[in-house]
């Protein structure tokens, strides 16, 4: 007789931060603390890239951080980095959630989660 688990589901959000190239290892090493399975890394431009280009002066290499994180660890987390962004300018960033309306398959959602529980047991 196979039992069935009740999963109460944690709410999940996807995190976006936007960071200078060089911390985008320590930024995600943040992130990864707060739980978070999935993450994926993307070059990017600040906005500022365009007036530098015309006025003929370079923009430092961002890097664009997606996330899946729990919202229970989304606050927690955006106030670590806010206070990481005041460190100074080579911290400087941008970070922010949207809310996830669903995500299909226990496994999945198990893993986005982090949560244990989902994991399938032999029998």
């Amino acid at each position: 007789m196979e039992q069935s688990r009740n999963i109460a589901p944690m709410k999940l959000e996807l995190l976006l931060a936007i960071v200078h190239n060089d911390k985008a290892a320590y930024y995600s090493s943040i992130i990864q603390s707060h739980q978070a399975n999935l993450q994926l890394t993307v070059p990017a431009q600040g906005t500022t890239h365009l007036i530098l280009n015309y006025l003929g002066l370079t923009d430092r290499p961002k890097s664009l951080l997606v996330s899946v994180v729990r919202s229970d660890e989304a606050g927690r987390l955006i106030d670590m980095l806010d206070s990481t962004f005041q460190k100074g300018k080579k911290y400087k960033g941008i970070a922010f959630t949207v809310p996830l309306s669903s995500v299909i398959g226990t496994l999945v959602y198990g893993f986005l989660s982090n949560d244990r529980r989902t994991v399938k047991e032999k029998a």
